[in-house]
């Protein structure tokens, strides 16, 4: 078979079509699995008692099993769950009409809170300590040390981690398609069906997470730069 170059073309701009579903699946889970993380690191590191356990074994767990079994699981079990919440308070809804984007995102933000809790933690263990002491001798309060002194620079220690993880979640969308969800790759597919151009199809997404990860390869290189200035350092 003849290799189609304009296909890579027409491809793409279905494709492109996609990318701010894909983004949004990317950069979602990023924003709520902080926010799990930041309860994570709360229970760590004030010792919260009964949960502590309960975070190791979340962690743990998310981080030992593949994105899409975290998908299917969700996917899977969430649906008849929420039916029957609906059927018990008489809501008159079904989760046939939630999108099914929704339940990936979901499994992600998980996923991500999961690793989160440990680039954040690992940014803490980072620190110099005696910061911290010389937070507590000036009367801070243990939030408040949390708040202005610990977490701020963890979080910048931890900028290329967390562009990292974003790249890899931006990549990990595309198992989104096993569930029918029309990101890139599963846009790549249906386009491709037609002709079964499939390698061309798969050329043109190839293309397209490229110049999306230098993007965001870009963004990271002004953060870095910018929290050098802050800490008065140089790169």
């Amino acid at each position: 078979m003849q290799f189609d170059f304009p296909f890579i073309v027409s491809a793409m701009k279905e494709m492109v079509k996609t990318i701010p579903l894909t983004l949004m699946m990317a950069v979602l889970p990023i924003v709520f699995g902080f926010l799990v993380a930041l309860g994570n690191i709360i229970v760590r590191i004030f010792r919260i008692k009964g949960l502590v356990a309960c975070s190791r074994f979340y962690v743990s767990f998310f981080r030992s099993t593949p994105a899409i079994l975290h998908i299917m699981l969700i996917y899977l079990g969430i649906p008849p769950v929420a039916d029957q919440v609906s059927s018990f308070f008489h809501l008159g809804w079904s989760a046939n009409e939630i999108p099914v984007s929704m339940f990936v995102i979901m499994a992600l933000s998980l996923t991500a809170g999961a690793y989160l809790t440990e680039i954040i933690r690992s940014g803490i263990l980072a620190m110099d300590t005696g910061q911290v002491e010389a937070a507590y001798s000036i009367g801070l309060t243990h939030s408040q040390t949390f708040r202005r002194v610990i977490l701020p620079q963890a979080l910048m220690v931890s900028i290329p981690n967390f562009t990292n993880l974003g790249i890899g979640f931006l990549h990990t969308t595309s198992i989104a398609a096993i569930v029918a969800v029309p990101e890139i790759t599963g846009t790549a597919t249906i386009v491709a069906s037609d002709n079964y151009a499939f390698l061309e199809a798969f050329i043109g997404a190839a293309i397209i997470y490229w110049v999306l990860t230098l993007i965001l390869e870009s963004v990271n290189g002004v953060l870095e730069r910018k929290a050098a200035r802050f800490q008065g350092g140089t790169l």
